[in-house]
């Protein structure tokens, strides 16, 4: 259902201008353990908006069994992987009323229980230590860690819909997939999403709109620019790229997971399985038999969408032959009491349409450091360049992928995340605006979910101010508030420094009761929140005495305060990813990391030497970022006590903020 109309564009940013006041446009709501002063309380996800308890007056012209239901709100987020989720929860934080539609009934595409691939990103597995991913996706990997150390996929499941749902400016569609959109003058103006669960099909009206959907559905529908394939070595000037273009791109993989017993367990395999021979395995090995394989991939040759049933019945003829060579080949022998115990049904999909936005991220972007590139730096990424031969299993006599390692993170910029001729849409994941070299460093879901906080967090200043995408790029002044209200979320940007002219901390001189060797309790205040491995650059280490450890923030004259933020260390340098596969479980920590505060108070006195008052009192903690807010006080000085940690014999804080 797609329609050109023709409209005025005025009428449009006049509507999105009325947004001003956007629920206070609060910059501080719903991040984990905001407030001490917030009750711990929920409310219930308001289900009459999705399903309304009196039919609907309006029914759909060709499908009459099929309810129609309107939905107005601030943003709409098609697709509910780590991309989408990470958009919708940044955009709600900030104040949006945001809509959700997940084609599948759990959120978290490939990194769900459905296919459970680990999460992976800028630290590639940790050979880049200190670069893991911080904001949404941090948060979210501590609460998994401190909450499932028992590695359940379907936990990890229920964390990502508890976020979701605990969010009252979300409302969640799952099992609802975009079909359609009217566009006019060039802004997505509405969009359509059915649910046949429910029998309800969707009319979504919203001012900004992102395509999290990895194939690009609501920019197809919309009309938006977009590519497939590779393209020529000579387009982008890539060595990496092909000399010729063409339609092949990555394949598809379905993962599966066995166990050991303490007994002998048969497996005979379906008529159907492929008879894998010893040859075609060579560039591929089965060492370690937990969690197989992402090597187990097809379908590059093909189109990954119209073709997905083909892909998923060779992708099992596959899994099964594999593991009927583990089992009954002879090779392995200790395989006898090993058994499968879950397959993937739905192959994930590395690759298949990208959006093209107002700068298309290339290889060359992405090598020798672009500090200085990219003044619209929102989001970094870092895994090598990861092709895959576009044939998968069936090209056995090749490597089944080649890498070739970027030698430090990168910057992605804004303009490669909306698009260049729908201009209220942004997107975020595999499909964002890449060449085919680029995507396959961008496309790993550590990198789709910061590119989802960095559009959620545009998305909401957009609104605020009345602009779209291009608009905000345009408007430097904005451009830069945007970057600091990420740096301010804990986004991870590679350059830029707290520069907020609000942050009271900043005026602040710092004490503390002791510093590690080589760290500065001045650290806190200057603007950057990661150290690599073994520095003490950017954070204050204090040695933890039986008293604990303290920090103090000194004015020279008494400021008001109602707000504190706190960046904890929560050890960067390891990886923190849920998986299934041993050698990556290997050096991870599944709970609260020993680096972080665990038990603190904030304090604060109205005058020199006079007396401490509490504000706020935390035990249990393991978050890495927290938010404090409180009623106005008048402080001359602030101080954190820190009198347990979660292992760690020294105190660390990165970052203290105070404002007004």
């Amino acid at each position: 259902m797609k329609h050109d109309e023709i409209g005025n564009r005025r009428d449009f940013m006049r509507r999105v201008g009325g947004l001003g006041a956007l629920s206070a446009y609060s910059l501080l709501v719903r991040m984990p353990g905001a407030t001490a002063a917030m009750p711990d309380r929920f409310t219930p996800p308001d289900f009459d908006v999705i399903a309304p308890a009196q039919p609907p007056t309006e029914w759909s012209a060709t499908e009459y069994n099929m309810r129609l239901v309107n939905i107005e709100c601030d943003f709409l987020v098609a697709g509910g992987g780590m991309a989408g989720v990470c958009a919708a929860l940044a955009a709600a934080r900030h104040g949006a009323k945001v809509t959700l539609a997940q084609n599948r009934s759990r959120l978290g595409g490939n990194a769900s229980s459905e296919v459970r691939m680990h999460i992976v990103g800028a630290d590639h597995h940790g050979h880049r230590s200190g670069w893991r991913e911080g904001g949404i996706l941090e948060e979210l990997r501590l609460e998994d860690a401190a909450n499932n150390p028992h590695w359940s996929w379907e936990l990890w499941d229920l964390l990502l819909y508890d976020k979701v749902v605990s969010e009252p400016n979300i409302t969640l569609l799952l099992d609802t997939s975009i079909y359609g959109a009217t566009v006019r003058d060039g802004l997505i103006q509405e969009a359509f999403a059915r649910c046949d669960l429910t029998e309800h099909i969707y009319r979504i009206k919203a001012q900004c709109y992102a395509d999290c959907t990895g194939d690009c559905r609501l920019g197809l529908e919309a009309g938006a620019h977009f590519r497939t394939g590779h393209e020529a070595r000579d387009a982008y000037g890539e060595s990496l790229a092909p000399e010729t273009a063409g339609p092949e791109t990555l394949g598809s993989s379905i993962l599966f997971t066995s166990k050991q017993y303490d007994y002998p367990v048969p497996f005979t395999p379906p008529k159907w399985a492929r008879k894998v021979t010893q040859e075609q395995l060579k560039f591929r090995g089965t060492g370690s038999w937990e969690y197989g394989y992402w090597w187990i991939e097809w379908g590059g040759q093909i189109d990954a969408i119209r073709d997905n049933e083909r892909i998923r019945f060779e992708l099992l003829s596959i899994v099964m032959g594999v593991w009927d060579y583990i089992k009954n080949s002879g090779e392995h022998p200790d395989s006898a009491n090993w058994c499968m115990d879950w397959v993937g049904m739905i192959p994930g999909k590395r690759s298949s349409r990208r959006l093209v936005g107002a700068h298309t991220l290339t290889q060359n972007d992405m090598v020798d450091g672009n500090d200085a590139v990219f003044d619209d730096a929102v989001a970094i990424g870092g895994w090598p360049f990861d092709d895959h031969t576009p044939g998968g299993f069936d090209d056995s006599d090749v490597r089944p992928c080649n890498q070739t390692k970027i030698e430090e993170v990168y910057n992605i910029p804004l303009r490669a995340l909306y698009s260049a001729n729908v201009h209220n849409l942004f997107m975020a994941g595999r499909n964002i605006s890449a060449s085919h070299v680029a995507f396959t460093s961008t496309r790993v879901m550590g990198t789709c979910a910061v590119e989802g906080q960095a559009v959620g967090a545009a998305a909401a200043i957009c609104l605020k101010h009345g602009v779209v995408p291009r608009q905000l790029y345009e408007n430097k002044p904005l451009l830069k508030t945007l970057q600091q209200q990420l740096l301010r979320d804990d986004q991870t940007i590679k350059g830029p420094a707290n520069e907020d002219p609000d942050d009271l901390a900043r005026e602040a001189t710092v004490h503390a009761s002791g510093e590690v060797e080589g760290s500065r309790a001045a650290n806190v205040i200057n603007g950057l929140v990661r150290d690599m491995t073994g520095e003490w650059n950017n954070r204050w280490g204090g040695p933890m005495s039986d008293g604990g450890a303290w920090l103090e923030l000194v004015w020279d004259a008494p400021r008001k305060l109602s707000h504190v933020q706190l960046c904890f260390d929560t050890g960067f340098s390891r990886q923190l990813t849920l998986s299934g596969q041993f050698h990556a479980r290997k050096n991870q920590i599944r709970g609260p990391q020993p680096e972080t505060a665990r038990d603190y108070r904030l304090l604060y006195r109205r005058k020199p030497g006079g007396k401490w008052k509490e504000l706020v009192a935390v035990k249990g903690n393991y978050q890495r970022l927290r938010r404090h807010d409180f009623d106005p006080v008048e402080a001359a000085a602030l101080r954190i006590e820190i009198t347990a940690t979660n292992g760690n014999p020294e105190a660390r804080i990165y970052e203290i903020r105070c404002y007004a």
